[in-house]
This record gives structure tokens, sequence and C-alpha cells, in this order.
């Protein structure tokens, strides 16, 4: 992905979903990866992996950063037609305690 604009990347949420029989974006978003705090400059690059690995941010050959994240799942969760990513801004949030 690439960044539009400056901002905090910590307000965002990166979603998998699916599609629905008419080619529209399903609203049964199965995992979610919410982005760790950090200031990303307008024209960095993000990458997300979905295997365990350490954040790290590297430049690339035109010196542009990149800013690899990773999920820390078990195994990979997208497939090559079924998938959707789906890239939030959630810029206020409660939380509540489940009871059971």
């Amino acid at each position: 992905m690439k960044v539009k604009e400056d901002c905090d990347i910590g307000r965002y949420q990166l979603c998998d979903s699916t599609y629905t029989a008419d080619g529209a974006v399903s609203n049964k978003l199965r995992h979610t990866y919410w982005f760790p705090d950090k200031e990303m400059k307008k024209g960095d690059l993000i990458s997300v992996w979905t295997k365990d690995g350490t954040n790290v941010t590297k430049k690339n050959a035109s010196g542009t950063p990149v800013h690899r994240f990773y999920w820390g799942l078990a195994k990979a969760i997208w497939n090559n037609d079924g998938d959707c990513a789906v890239l939030q801004h959630v810029a206020t949030w409660q939380l509540f305690k489940a009871k059971g």
C-alpha cells in the first residue's frame, strides 16, 4: 500500500473479507489486523505479512521507506479469487468488557 498523506497508521485496520454473489464486498470480516501506532509520511510504502515476524522499516532501491508489518497468524489467510482486503480508518473507538 502507498501512503496518500502523512498519518498515524495506528488509526487503521486491515481486514480480510469476501465478495457477495453480485461482486460487491461482503460484510463478512474474518480477520482483522490493527496497525501499531507509527507515523507515516506521504509516499511511504506499507507491506503486511500474515506470518510471524518483527515489524521493520527499510528503504527500497529508490530510497522510499517500506514499513513491513507482521500479522502473527499461523497460516496465510488470502486466496487468489475469493478474498478482498479492506482498509478501515478508525478515528475513535470504545472498549467494552464482555460478560460471559
